[in-house]
């Protein structure tokens, strides 16, 4: 039976360093956030459309906060290309994709609360995964350049 590995004390520090287990980048949660975000691009560009063509996919009695269901699915159309070129940019980890991300996102959680009444499920759900993706953009969104900086600046030591 084995036990459990315990790191390697660490001097400078003066006790253990768990820091090695924590992912400092939060790559994680931010590929998370690029794929989510852009998920939520199909699926608002696949429902923007459909409301706009007045599919049979949508509930024909809903009652919206303003505007009809075409209306919304001009919300949906454009917000779902905005969230393309959003996931593209937190991908590429341009400084101000994680900005424009938190947005976009922000800006799907108001529309999918203001879509509750077509269907409130699937609403819900979307919202839930928005919060998440915002998290994961305002938390470890900023950690992917401090930690590019602090590789380049490893590998230039390195060099000299």
């Amino acid at each position: 039976m084995s036990a459990p590995y315990t790191p390697v004390p660490r001097e400078e520090r003066g006790g253990l360093d768990y820091s090695y287990y924590d992912d400092q980048a939060g790559q994680g949660l931010v590929t998370f956030a690029g794929v989510m975000i852009t998920i939520a691009a199909v699926l608002n560009t696949l429902y923007g459309i459909a409301a706009i063509d007045n599919a049979s996919f949508y509930a024909n009695d809903a009652r919206y906060v303003f505007g009809d269901l075409s209306t919304w699915g001009w919300f949906l159309l454009a917000l779902g290309v905005l969230q393309f070129f959003a996931a593209f940019a937190i991908w590429r980890g341009a400084p101000w994709g994680r900005w424009f991300g938190v947005a976009c996102a922000s800006a799907n959680a108001v529309l999918q609360t203001l879509w509750i009444p077509a269907y409130p499920i699937l609403a819900m759900t979307i919202l839930a995964l928005d919060i998440t993706v915002i998290y994961g953009l305002l938390a470890y969104g900023g950690r992917r350049r401090a930690v590019r900086e602090a590789r380049a600046r490893a590998e230039a030591g390195a060099a000299t």
